[in-house]
């Protein structure tokens, strides 16, 4: 293929920030604190920023990695790496530097892009790495280069010509690796392609019906897909403004809110919940929001009642993974009452069905493995054949996760295969046990996983944090449980703590629970 075809016909994320910019040139793209940048001048950074990293010596095909925060300097490096071709590696700010280390190496990162707070996250060079470069966002802040490696400015990068960077990128080329949280083992790098990402961020625009009319804030990290490509750049191709948070803070967000006129926010049930009991709530206005998007998390429906009532707005919720890019469900604003404790219908390029063991389709209402055939699925995982293998057995894209489809095609998630429960022979749902104990309003958040016993083998154990104020016994609990549940599905014991361990996306770390409490029943 020639270059001029490849421009014609290829499918590049950094595309959408290009054909916004000649729609929507004097619109605000992105805030950050008192930064605002139209679509016309950031378009024009990212595109100086594609021809410095080339100059630098990088070239179409290397990665990059990411130690960046939610800031302005993430998306231009994002889109400028994916109109130069390179891949990006987007890393968690919470890992620890052997983590990052692992993920440097098995990405073959040969740059990476950070604030020098997290420089401390990078080990010096050693035999092996493919790391040679760091660019520092506040290159200032550099006091020490005796890691061995080459230090840059990235201010130094950009280039005086801002013109369009004309490079050939194949539609199936890689666009990011994402790496899966790990539980057992190291985690996995997902490859998901320019097509996949290029085409979920449509989708999803196209299902949350965004228009340029859109305000979102972003206080989900950007290094995560959740934020990233279910939000970010779906607002960018309708031409909206991203009003961008280093984190979830509820006064700081009701202010942007009202100051921003925002149309839409995305988090986790436990910040909705935390604007709902939030003191000062009634002093702002919040009026201009039109949907309110969840995840991660189950939404009790005494709290999402609450939330309809209290803002006045549609709420919907996304389902997905990493592999999917990641929205591969849609819980929409017209059932949330309905079908209430559902995750929805298939995204308009997704479809969705529910398979056995023998890689036979189920009919409705029966429960097996949710499977996925879309465009946006990974390619595969990186290095890993094996379990790429396992992953399209059966000409399907294999979740991971249990649930049923109902006679509306809509998808009932029961649980992640790994956190079913197994119990004197029996098999538990966790979340059908969560559900029900966060009906009760004193409940701030809940986690059942199965602990090892010489009896039952594995016991259903809660581990519970009660909302600041309130008190609840561990035998009201269990009394709750008897009133609703089968006997083999009421936990054996009720443990209290403080908080649960989590991930900086919200996930709960059962695998860390289940670590630390191994001996409980010993």
């Amino acid at each position: 293929m020639t270059l001029e075809q490849n421009l014609i016909h290829r499918t590049n994320v950094g595309d959408i920030l290009t054909r916004s910019a000649r729609k929507f040139p004097n619109k605000t793209a992105v805030v950050e604190g008192d930064r605002r940048v139209t679509y016309k001048a950031l378009n024009s950074k990212v595109n100086q920023l594609a021809r410095g990293f080339l100059a630098m010596g990088l070239q179409t095909g290397d990665t990059m990695a990411l130690l960046l925060s939610n800031s302005i300097e993430f998306l231009m490096v994002y889109f400028a790496c994916a109109k130069a071709g390179i891949t990006v590696v987007p890393i968690n700010l919470s890992l620890l530097p052997h983590e990052v280390d692992y993920i440097i190496r098995d990405s073959g990162s040969k740059a990476v892009v950070l604030e020098t707070v997290f420089l401390e996250r990078v080990p010096e060079t050693s035999a092996g790495s493919p790391l040679r470069d760091v660019i520092a966002v506040d290159y200032a802040n550099v006091t020490a280069t005796s890691s061995g490696y080459n230090f840059h400015d990235l201010a130094a990068l950009f280039a005086q010509d801002d013109s369009e960077v004309e490079c050939i990128v194949d539609d199936r080329a890689t666009m990011q690796c994402l790496y899966t949280s790990g539980t057992t083992s190291n985690p996995k790098g997902v490859i998901s392609s320019h097509l996949a990402v290029y085409l979920e961020t449509l989708g999803t625009a196209f299902d949350l019906k965004f228009t340029e009319a859109e305000v979102s804030i972003a206080m989900m990290p950007l290094f995560h897909t959740a934020q990233l490509n279910a939000f970010t750049t779906p607002v960018f191709i309708a031409g909206g403004t991203t009003v961008l948070m280093k984190k979830f803070e509820p006064l700081e967000l009701m202010t942007l809110i009202e100051r921003e006129g925002a149309t839409q926010i995305f988090g986790l049930p436990m910040m909705f919940r935390a604007l709902l009991d939030h003191p000062r709530r009634t002093e702002f206005d919040l009026s201009t929001l039109r949907l309110c998007v969840y995840a991660m998390a189950p939404m009790p429906d005494h709290e999402l009642r609450r939330c309809l009532d209290t803002f006045g707005c549609d709420f919907a919720l996304l389902f997905g993974q990493t592999e999917m890019a990641p929205v591969a469900t849609v819980f929409r604003p017209e059932h949330q009452l309905t079908k209430s404790g559902s995750v929805g219908n298939g995204g308009v390029n997704v479809e969705v069905a529910v398979m056995d063991e023998e890689g036979r389709l189920l009919p409705e209402g029966e429960v097996g493995e949710v499977v996925y055939r879309s465009p946006q699925t990974m390619e595969r995982y990186l290095n890993d054949p094996e379990k790429t293998a396992e992953a399209f057995e059966y000409g399907w894209f294999h979740s991971g996760d249990i649930g049923y489809l109902d006679s509306d095609s809509i998808l009932w998630f029961v649980d992640r295969k790994k956190d079913m429960v197994k119990t004197g022979g029996e098999n538990v749902a966790s979340i059908e046990v969560e559900k029900l104990i966060f009906r009760d309003p004193r409940i701030q958040n809940v986690a059942v996983v199965g602990l090892p016993h010489e009896h039952w083998s594995e016991a259903l154990t809660a581990f519970v944090v009660v909302k600041p104020g309130q008190t609840v016994s561990e035998q009201e609990l269990l009394d709750h449980c008897k009133s609703t549940l089968a006997n083999y599905k009421v936990p054996k014991r009720v443990v209290f703590v403080e908080q649960l361990p989590m991930t900086s996306t919200g996930k709960i770390q059962k695998h860390v629970l289940r670590a630390q409490y191994e001996k409980l029943y010993v």
